[in-house]
């Protein structure tokens, strides 16, 4: 019993689509934005990333910049009519 306890900080990401319907919760931050690229996607519009009233274009670098440091915060893709929300949460024992 001399050992201490190891705690490791341990984040999920859960998708929604515009309706918001669920669509999983992912461990890996290069799933999430790949699935949320695919649900907005659709159309000729382009894809816009919107975190605290910043819209840039949504990156891997952009999305993992824009999350650093934050716990329950949201980002949106947008494009034309479709949105995908990205919820980053934190696991707690």
């Amino acid at each position: 019993m001399g050992k201490g306890l190891f705690l490791t900080k341990i984040y999920t990401y859960c998708l929604f689509d515009h309706e918001d319907t669920f669509h999983g919760v992912y461990s890996s931050l290069k799933a999430v934005h790949r699935d949320a690229l695919k649900i907005c996607n659709r159309g000729t519009a382009p894809i816009i990333m919107i975190y605290k009233n910043v819209k840039e274009t949504p990156t891997l670098t952009a999305l993992r910049n824009a999350l650093k440091g934050e716990i329950d915060v949201q980002i949106r893709y947008k494009s034309g009519p479709r949105t995908a929300k990205i919820i980053k949460t934190k696991l707690k024992e």
